[in-house]
Protein backbone atom coordinates (compact mmCIF):
# COMPACT_ATOMS: atom_id res chain seq x y z
CA UNK A 1 0.00 0.00 0.00
CA UNK A 2 3.11 2.51 0.54
CA UNK A 3 5.18 1.36 -2.22
CA UNK A 4 4.80 4.37 -4.29
CA UNK A 5 5.24 7.09 -1.73
CA UNK A 6 8.67 8.37 -1.28
CA UNK A 7 8.51 10.85 1.09
CA UNK A 8 5.43 11.47 3.85
CA UNK A 9 5.32 14.71 5.78
CA UNK A 10 3.35 14.56 9.03
CA UNK A 11 2.31 17.88 10.88
CA UNK A 12 2.07 17.19 14.98
CA UNK A 13 4.20 14.23 14.13
CA UNK A 14 4.78 14.10 18.17
CA UNK A 15 1.32 12.65 18.72
CA UNK A 16 0.75 9.27 19.95
CA UNK A 17 -1.46 8.01 16.82
CA UNK A 18 0.47 10.37 14.47
CA UNK A 19 4.01 8.67 15.03
CA UNK A 20 2.80 5.01 14.88
CA UNK A 21 1.73 5.93 11.27
CA UNK A 22 5.56 7.57 11.21
CA UNK A 23 6.82 4.49 12.20
CA UNK A 24 5.11 1.99 10.31
CA UNK A 25 6.13 3.92 6.99
CA UNK A 26 9.32 4.27 7.81
CA UNK A 27 9.72 0.71 8.19
CA UNK A 28 8.38 0.25 5.30
CA UNK A 29 11.44 2.20 3.15
CA UNK A 30 9.64 5.90 3.13
CA UNK A 31 11.78 8.73 4.28
CA UNK A 32 9.31 10.47 7.17
CA UNK A 33 10.35 13.78 7.85
CA UNK A 34 7.58 15.97 10.14
CA UNK A 35 6.50 18.99 12.45
CA UNK A 36 6.08 19.41 16.15
CA UNK A 37 5.19 22.38 18.49
CA UNK A 38 8.05 20.80 20.94
CA UNK A 39 10.40 18.13 21.86
CA UNK A 40 9.45 15.28 23.84
CA UNK A 41 10.36 11.69 24.25
CA UNK A 42 8.93 10.49 21.92
CA UNK A 43 10.07 12.52 19.11
CA UNK A 44 13.54 12.58 20.38
CA UNK A 45 12.64 8.74 19.67
CA UNK A 46 11.72 8.94 16.45
CA UNK A 47 15.10 11.37 15.58
CA UNK A 48 17.42 8.74 17.29
CA UNK A 49 15.30 6.00 14.84
CA UNK A 50 15.88 8.20 11.84
CA UNK A 51 13.26 10.47 11.12
CA UNK A 52 13.75 14.55 10.72
CA UNK A 53 11.75 16.40 12.80
CA UNK A 54 11.56 20.27 13.13
CA UNK A 55 10.19 22.65 15.80
CA UNK A 56 9.67 25.65 14.24
CA UNK A 57 6.17 26.89 11.93
CA UNK A 58 8.91 27.45 9.03
CA UNK A 59 7.37 26.13 5.36
CA UNK A 60 10.58 25.80 3.94
CA UNK A 61 11.29 22.90 6.46
CA UNK A 62 8.62 21.11 3.87
CA UNK A 63 10.98 19.09 1.50
CA UNK A 64 10.33 19.61 -2.13
CA UNK A 65 10.39 16.16 -2.91
CA UNK A 66 7.18 15.54 -0.76
CA UNK A 67 4.41 12.97 -1.61
CA UNK A 68 1.75 13.53 0.72
CA UNK A 69 1.58 15.65 3.50
CA UNK A 70 -0.36 14.16 6.69
CA UNK A 71 -1.78 15.91 9.38
CA UNK A 72 -3.52 15.96 12.94
CA UNK A 73 -6.97 17.95 13.46
CA UNK A 74 -5.33 18.64 16.83
CA UNK A 75 -3.23 21.23 14.95
CA UNK A 76 -4.19 24.80 14.50
CA UNK A 77 -5.77 25.36 11.10
CA UNK A 78 -3.42 28.77 10.81
CA UNK A 79 -0.37 27.51 11.02
CA UNK A 80 1.92 28.40 8.24
CA UNK A 81 3.22 25.00 7.50
CA UNK A 82 -0.51 23.92 6.54
CA UNK A 83 -0.97 27.21 4.56
CA UNK A 84 1.82 26.39 2.71
CA UNK A 85 0.95 22.77 2.04
CA UNK A 86 -2.39 24.32 0.53
CA UNK A 87 -0.47 26.68 -1.65
CA UNK A 88 2.14 24.21 -3.12
CA UNK A 89 -1.44 21.79 -4.09
CA UNK A 90 -0.05 18.84 -1.80
CA UNK A 91 -2.19 15.73 -1.19
CA UNK A 92 -2.69 16.20 2.84
CA UNK A 93 -4.81 13.82 4.56
CA UNK A 94 -5.95 13.51 8.06
CA UNK A 95 -4.58 11.15 10.40
CA UNK A 96 -7.76 9.09 10.42
CA UNK A 97 -8.31 9.09 6.48
CA UNK A 98 -4.27 7.80 6.16
CA UNK A 99 -4.87 5.18 8.34
CA UNK A 100 -7.67 3.86 7.12
CA UNK A 101 -5.74 3.76 3.36
CA UNK A 102 -3.18 1.76 5.15
CA UNK A 103 -5.50 -0.71 6.49
CA UNK A 104 -8.81 -0.79 4.11
CA UNK A 105 -7.34 -4.34 2.81
CA UNK A 106 -7.08 -5.86 6.43
CA UNK A 107 -9.47 -7.40 9.00
CA UNK A 108 -9.54 -4.72 11.06
CA UNK A 109 -10.35 -4.62 14.74
CA UNK A 110 -11.44 -1.13 15.88
CA UNK A 111 -11.29 -0.08 20.10
CA UNK A 112 -13.61 3.02 20.58
CA UNK A 113 -14.70 4.81 23.72
CA UNK A 114 -14.41 7.77 25.77
CA UNK A 115 -12.60 5.79 28.53
CA UNK A 116 -10.56 2.40 28.10
CA UNK A 117 -9.81 2.16 24.54
CA UNK A 118 -6.09 2.44 24.74
CA UNK A 119 -5.51 -0.14 27.39
CA UNK A 120 -7.77 -2.42 25.56
CA UNK A 121 -6.53 -2.19 21.86
CA UNK A 122 -3.21 -2.80 23.53
CA UNK A 123 -4.35 -5.99 25.61
CA UNK A 124 -6.18 -7.17 22.53
CA UNK A 125 -3.09 -6.80 20.55
CA UNK A 126 -0.66 -8.33 22.49
CA UNK A 127 -3.10 -11.21 22.50
CA UNK A 128 -2.59 -11.74 18.96
CA UNK A 129 0.56 -10.80 18.28
CA UNK A 130 1.09 -14.11 20.34
CA UNK A 131 -1.92 -16.53 18.87
CA UNK A 132 -1.62 -17.92 15.65
CA UNK A 133 -3.42 -14.97 13.79
CA UNK A 134 -0.26 -12.68 14.58
CA UNK A 135 -0.78 -8.38 14.16
CA UNK A 136 -0.13 -5.19 13.30
CA UNK A 137 -1.69 -2.97 15.66
CA UNK A 138 -1.49 1.29 16.27
CA UNK A 139 -1.83 1.78 19.42
CA UNK A 140 -2.85 5.45 21.47
CA UNK A 141 -0.36 4.67 23.92
CA UNK A 142 2.78 2.68 24.50
CA UNK A 143 2.72 -0.82 24.99
CA UNK A 144 4.96 -1.92 27.91
CA UNK A 145 5.51 -5.16 26.48
CA UNK A 146 7.20 -3.46 23.63
CA UNK A 147 7.68 0.09 24.70
CA UNK A 148 6.22 1.43 21.23
CA UNK A 149 3.13 2.64 20.10
CA UNK A 150 3.49 0.42 17.01
CA UNK A 151 3.51 -3.73 16.87
CA UNK A 152 4.85 -4.68 13.15
CA UNK A 153 3.89 -8.10 11.60
CA UNK A 154 3.16 -7.62 7.91
CA UNK A 155 2.19 -10.99 7.45
CA UNK A 156 -1.03 -10.82 9.34
CA UNK A 157 -3.93 -10.11 7.89
CA UNK A 158 -5.58 -8.48 11.13
CA UNK A 159 -5.05 -4.89 12.37
CA UNK A 160 -6.11 -3.66 15.73
CA UNK A 161 -6.63 0.26 15.82
CA UNK A 162 -8.15 2.34 18.53
CA UNK A 163 -11.07 4.49 16.65
CA UNK A 164 -10.94 8.09 18.28
CA UNK A 165 -13.90 10.12 18.45
CA UNK A 166 -12.37 13.28 17.98
CA UNK A 167 -13.27 15.02 15.41
CA UNK A 168 -15.34 12.03 14.50
CA UNK A 169 -11.62 10.25 13.15
CA UNK A 170 -13.34 7.23 13.36
CA UNK A 171 -16.08 7.08 10.99
CA UNK A 172 -13.40 6.75 8.51
CA UNK A 173 -12.46 3.41 9.79
CA UNK A 174 -14.58 -0.04 8.68
CA UNK A 175 -13.99 -2.59 11.13
CA UNK A 176 -14.19 -6.16 10.79
CA UNK A 177 -14.86 -6.29 14.80
CA UNK A 178 -16.18 -2.96 16.69
CA UNK A 179 -15.73 -2.48 20.53
CA UNK A 180 -17.24 -0.05 22.47
CA UNK A 181 -16.28 0.81 25.90
CA UNK A 182 -18.19 3.64 27.26
CA UNK A 183 -19.72 7.10 25.65
CA UNK A 184 -19.83 9.53 28.45
CA UNK A 185 -20.04 13.38 27.42
CA UNK A 186 -16.65 14.49 26.43
CA UNK A 187 -14.82 16.05 23.46
CA UNK A 188 -18.55 18.84 23.97
CA UNK A 189 -16.31 21.48 22.08
CA UNK A 190 -16.78 19.30 19.17
CA UNK A 191 -20.02 17.28 19.71
CA UNK A 192 -21.91 20.33 21.82
CA UNK A 193 -24.22 17.83 23.58
CA UNK A 194 -24.12 13.95 24.65
CA UNK A 195 -26.92 13.11 22.16
CA UNK A 196 -24.62 13.89 19.23
CA UNK A 197 -21.52 11.70 20.76
CA UNK A 198 -24.22 9.04 20.82
CA UNK A 199 -25.00 9.89 17.79
CA UNK A 200 -21.89 9.56 16.71
CA UNK A 201 -21.03 6.42 17.79
CA UNK A 202 -24.14 4.81 16.62
CA UNK A 203 -22.48 6.06 13.21
CA UNK A 204 -19.11 4.12 13.96
CA UNK A 205 -21.09 1.12 14.66
CA UNK A 206 -22.93 1.20 11.06
CA UNK A 207 -19.67 0.94 9.69
CA UNK A 208 -18.95 -2.41 10.58
CA UNK A 209 -18.54 -4.81 7.63
CA UNK A 210 -21.66 -7.25 6.54
CA UNK A 211 -21.34 -10.33 9.08
CA UNK A 212 -18.87 -8.16 11.52
CA UNK A 213 -19.52 -7.97 15.05
CA UNK A 214 -19.87 -5.64 17.70
CA UNK A 215 -19.12 -6.10 21.52
CA UNK A 216 -20.45 -3.33 23.57
CA UNK A 217 -19.79 -2.35 27.38
CA UNK A 218 -23.45 -3.65 28.78
CA UNK A 219 -25.70 -0.24 30.06
CA UNK A 220 -23.42 1.66 27.01
CA UNK A 221 -26.58 3.61 25.57
CA UNK A 222 -26.71 4.35 21.75
CA UNK A 223 -28.95 4.25 18.68
CA UNK A 224 -29.20 1.00 16.93
CA UNK A 225 -27.44 1.78 13.91
CA UNK A 226 -26.16 -1.82 13.00
CA UNK A 227 -26.41 -3.19 9.45
CA UNK A 228 -28.49 -6.61 9.46
CA UNK A 229 -26.29 -9.10 9.51
CA UNK A 230 -23.92 -8.10 12.15
CA UNK A 231 -24.02 -9.53 15.78
CA UNK A 232 -23.71 -7.65 18.69
CA UNK A 233 -22.28 -9.08 22.14
CA UNK A 234 -22.15 -7.48 25.32
CA UNK A 235 -19.33 -7.54 28.45
CA UNK A 236 -19.31 -6.13 32.14
CA UNK A 237 -17.58 -6.48 35.17
CA UNK A 238 -20.30 -6.52 37.44
CA UNK A 239 -23.91 -6.72 34.88
CA UNK A 240 -25.14 -10.03 33.47
CA UNK A 241 -23.75 -9.81 30.27
CA UNK A 242 -22.14 -12.22 27.19
CA UNK A 243 -19.26 -11.89 29.04
CA UNK A 244 -18.29 -10.98 32.87
CA UNK A 245 -16.24 -12.38 35.34
CA UNK A 246 -17.02 -15.54 37.35
CA UNK A 247 -15.17 -15.94 40.69
CA UNK A 248 -13.40 -13.12 40.89
CA UNK A 249 -10.70 -13.14 43.13
CA UNK A 250 -8.28 -10.22 44.56
CA UNK A 251 -4.74 -10.76 45.86
CA UNK A 252 -1.66 -8.88 46.49
CA UNK A 253 -3.47 -5.89 44.05
CA UNK A 254 -3.93 -8.47 41.25
CA UNK A 255 -7.11 -10.12 40.29
CA UNK A 256 -8.05 -13.57 38.90
CA UNK A 257 -11.39 -14.69 37.18
CA UNK A 258 -13.15 -17.43 35.13
CA UNK A 259 -14.54 -15.63 31.72
CA UNK A 260 -18.20 -16.70 31.24
CA UNK A 261 -18.18 -16.66 27.32
CA UNK A 262 -21.67 -17.45 25.18
CA UNK A 263 -20.62 -20.99 25.27
CA UNK A 264 -18.95 -21.84 28.10
CA UNK A 265 -15.93 -20.32 30.35
CA UNK A 266 -12.19 -19.18 30.23
CA UNK A 267 -10.32 -20.40 33.46
CA UNK A 268 -7.69 -18.79 35.12
CA UNK A 269 -7.30 -15.28 33.53
CA UNK A 270 -4.86 -13.35 35.92
CA UNK A 271 -3.81 -10.05 33.97
CA UNK A 272 -0.72 -9.00 34.62
CA UNK A 273 -1.93 -5.32 34.89
CA UNK A 274 -3.09 -3.75 38.45
CA UNK A 275 -6.71 -1.95 38.95
CA UNK A 276 -9.99 -2.73 38.64
CA UNK A 277 -10.36 -1.28 35.44
CA UNK A 278 -7.86 -3.10 33.82
CA UNK A 279 -9.46 -6.09 35.23
CA UNK A 280 -12.70 -4.97 32.89
CA UNK A 281 -10.41 -3.71 29.97
CA UNK A 282 -9.45 -7.99 30.45
CA UNK A 283 -12.83 -8.68 30.08
CA UNK A 284 -13.10 -6.57 26.76
CA UNK A 285 -9.68 -7.89 25.21
CA UNK A 286 -10.31 -10.90 25.96
CA UNK A 287 -14.27 -11.01 24.52
CA UNK A 288 -12.72 -9.41 21.64
CA UNK A 289 -10.06 -12.44 21.32
CA UNK A 290 -12.50 -14.90 21.96
CA UNK A 291 -15.31 -13.65 18.97
CA UNK A 292 -12.86 -13.25 16.40
CA UNK A 293 -11.76 -16.96 17.22
CA UNK A 294 -8.52 -16.74 18.81
CA UNK A 295 -7.99 -20.37 21.47
CA UNK A 296 -8.66 -19.84 24.95
CA UNK A 297 -4.91 -20.97 25.65
CA UNK A 298 -3.56 -18.05 23.73
CA UNK A 299 -6.05 -15.89 25.18
CA UNK A 300 -5.26 -16.96 29.03
CA UNK A 301 -1.54 -16.80 27.76
CA UNK A 302 -2.00 -13.11 26.40
CA UNK A 303 -4.22 -11.54 29.47
CA UNK A 304 -2.04 -12.89 31.72
CA UNK A 305 1.41 -11.51 30.43
CA UNK A 306 -0.29 -8.47 29.29
CA UNK A 307 1.77 -5.61 31.45
CA UNK A 308 -0.12 -2.38 30.81
CA UNK A 309 0.77 0.77 28.95
CA UNK A 310 2.57 3.64 30.01
CA UNK A 311 0.86 6.19 31.78
CA UNK A 312 -2.04 3.81 32.37
CA UNK A 313 -2.13 3.09 36.03
CA UNK A 314 1.56 3.00 35.36
CA UNK A 315 3.25 2.30 38.51
CA UNK A 316 6.80 3.97 38.33
CA UNK A 317 8.04 3.39 41.95
CA UNK A 318 7.25 0.62 44.63
CA UNK A 319 9.48 1.69 47.55
CA UNK A 320 8.12 0.90 51.36
CA UNK A 321 8.32 4.16 52.00
CA UNK A 322 6.23 5.81 48.71
CA UNK A 323 4.43 4.56 46.03
CA UNK A 324 4.49 6.56 42.96
CA UNK A 325 1.92 6.18 39.96
CA UNK A 326 1.26 7.71 36.78
CA UNK A 327 -2.07 8.03 34.74
CA UNK A 328 -3.53 9.41 31.72
CA UNK A 329 -6.88 10.03 33.40
CA UNK A 330 -8.34 13.50 32.26
CA UNK A 331 -12.06 13.62 32.79
CA UNK A 332 -13.75 13.34 36.13
CA UNK A 333 -15.36 9.70 35.66
CA UNK A 334 -11.50 8.36 34.83
CA UNK A 335 -9.80 10.85 37.28
CA UNK A 336 -12.75 9.15 39.87
CA UNK A 337 -11.87 5.80 38.59
CA UNK A 338 -7.85 5.54 39.02
CA UNK A 339 -8.53 7.20 42.64
CA UNK A 340 -11.05 4.49 43.12
CA UNK A 341 -8.39 1.57 42.17
CA UNK A 342 -5.68 3.33 44.27
CA UNK A 343 -8.08 2.84 47.23
CA UNK A 344 -8.54 -0.36 46.36
CA UNK A 345 -5.44 -1.88 46.07
CA UNK A 346 -3.39 0.44 48.52
CA UNK A 347 -6.19 0.44 51.53
CA UNK A 348 -5.48 2.97 54.18
CA UNK A 349 -2.72 4.92 52.58
CA UNK A 350 -2.81 8.77 52.18
CA UNK A 351 -3.04 9.89 48.34
CA UNK A 352 -1.13 12.79 47.15
CA UNK A 353 -2.60 13.52 43.82
CA UNK A 354 -0.97 15.89 40.58
CA UNK A 355 -3.57 16.75 38.35
CA UNK A 356 -2.90 18.97 35.20
CA UNK A 357 -6.55 19.82 33.76
CA UNK A 358 -6.76 19.09 29.81
CA UNK A 359 -8.34 22.04 27.75
CA UNK A 360 -10.02 24.91 28.86
CA UNK A 361 -13.11 23.96 27.21
CA UNK A 362 -13.41 20.62 29.16
CA UNK A 363 -12.48 22.07 32.55
CA UNK A 364 -15.35 24.98 32.01
CA UNK A 365 -17.87 21.74 30.85
CA UNK A 366 -16.91 19.64 33.65
CA UNK A 367 -16.11 22.10 36.55
CA UNK A 368 -18.35 21.01 39.48
CA UNK A 369 -17.75 16.99 38.36
CA UNK A 370 -13.68 17.35 38.22
CA UNK A 371 -14.00 19.36 41.41
CA UNK A 372 -16.08 16.18 42.72
CA UNK A 373 -14.08 13.49 41.64
CA UNK A 374 -10.15 15.30 42.94
CA UNK A 375 -11.76 15.75 46.56
CA UNK A 376 -11.49 11.80 46.79
CA UNK A 377 -7.66 12.75 47.06
CA UNK A 378 -6.55 13.49 50.90
CA UNK A 379 -3.89 16.11 48.95
CA UNK A 380 -4.16 17.70 45.47
CA UNK A 381 -1.56 19.49 43.72
CA UNK A 382 -2.98 21.57 40.73
CA UNK A 383 -1.09 22.55 38.14
CA UNK A 384 -2.45 25.36 35.28
CA UNK A 385 -4.74 24.15 32.22
CA UNK A 386 -2.86 22.64 29.43
CA UNK A 387 -4.67 24.64 26.44
CA UNK A 388 -3.20 22.06 24.12
CA UNK A 389 -5.28 23.18 20.76
CA UNK A 390 -7.32 25.94 22.81
CA UNK A 391 -6.97 29.55 23.26
CA UNK A 392 -8.09 30.34 27.26
CA UNK A 393 -11.77 31.22 27.64
CA UNK A 394 -12.96 34.02 30.33
CA UNK A 395 -13.17 32.91 34.03
CA UNK A 396 -11.79 29.34 33.09
CA UNK A 397 -8.78 28.85 35.07
CA UNK A 398 -7.29 26.63 37.75
CA UNK A 399 -7.72 29.15 40.84
CA UNK A 400 -11.50 28.96 39.63
CA UNK A 401 -11.43 25.12 40.04
CA UNK A 402 -9.28 25.12 43.08
CA UNK A 403 -11.72 26.95 44.87
CA UNK A 404 -14.60 24.71 44.27
CA UNK A 405 -12.73 21.89 45.29
CA UNK A 406 -13.76 20.78 49.53
CA UNK A 407 -10.27 19.55 50.48
CA UNK A 408 -7.99 20.85 53.23
CA UNK A 409 -4.82 20.49 51.78
CA UNK A 410 -5.16 21.64 48.29
CA UNK A 411 -2.62 23.73 46.40
CA UNK A 412 -1.97 25.56 42.76
CA UNK A 413 1.57 25.05 42.13
CA UNK A 414 4.29 25.06 39.33
CA UNK A 415 5.56 21.89 37.73
CA UNK A 416 9.30 23.36 39.59
CA UNK A 417 7.31 23.87 42.57
CA UNK A 418 6.04 20.51 42.86
CA UNK A 419 9.08 19.04 42.98
CA UNK A 420 9.98 20.98 45.70
CA UNK A 421 6.76 19.58 46.68
CA UNK A 422 7.67 16.20 46.95
CA UNK A 423 11.80 17.36 47.86
CA UNK A 424 10.39 19.12 51.04
CA UNK A 425 7.27 16.14 52.23
CA UNK A 426 6.24 12.79 52.64
CA UNK A 427 3.88 11.35 49.95
CA UNK A 428 2.73 8.08 51.19
CA UNK A 429 1.12 7.38 47.49
CA UNK A 430 1.92 9.65 44.63
CA UNK A 431 -0.47 10.08 41.56
CA UNK A 432 0.14 12.29 38.50
CA UNK A 433 -3.07 12.43 36.29
CA UNK A 434 -3.43 14.15 33.03
CA UNK A 435 -2.67 14.22 29.31
CA UNK A 436 -1.50 17.40 29.02
CA UNK A 437 2.89 18.06 29.11
CA UNK A 438 2.46 16.48 32.73
CA UNK A 439 4.46 13.55 31.27
CA UNK A 440 7.18 15.76 31.58
CA UNK A 441 7.08 15.36 34.69
CA UNK A 442 7.21 11.52 35.60
CA UNK A 443 10.93 10.97 34.95
CA UNK A 444 11.62 14.14 37.07
CA UNK A 445 9.55 12.77 40.01
CA UNK A 446 10.70 8.93 39.57
CA UNK A 447 14.35 10.20 39.38
CA UNK A 448 13.77 12.17 42.40
CA UNK A 449 11.60 9.41 44.91
CA UNK A 450 14.89 7.03 44.05
CA UNK A 451 17.31 9.38 45.10
CA UNK A 452 15.20 10.42 48.34
CA UNK A 453 13.69 6.88 49.66
CA UNK A 454 16.25 4.04 48.25
CA UNK A 455 18.63 3.17 50.53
Amino acid sequence: MTTHLNLVYFIGIGGIGMSAIARYLYKAGVKVYGYDKTATVLTRQLEAEGMHIHYNDEPENIPAETDLVVYTPAVPADLELIKAVKSRGLLMLKRAEFLNYIIQLKQTIAVAGTHGKTTISGAIAHIFNHSSYGCTAFLGGIAKNYQSNLILNPGSEVVVVEADEFDYSFLKLDPALAVITAVDADHLDIYHTLETLQEAFADFTSKIKTDGILLIKQGVNIPDKLQKGVKRYTYSLDKEADFMPLNLQLESGLYGYHLKTPTGMIRDLKPAARGKFNLENSIAAAAAAWLFGVSEQEIRNGINSFTGMVRRFDERVNLPAVTYLDDYAHHPNEISACIESVKGIYPGRKITGIFQPHLFSRTRDFMDEFAHSLEALDTLLLMDIYPARELPIQGIHSRALLSKINLAEKYLLSPEEILDYITNNHCDILLTMGAGNIDQLVIPIETLLNEKYRK
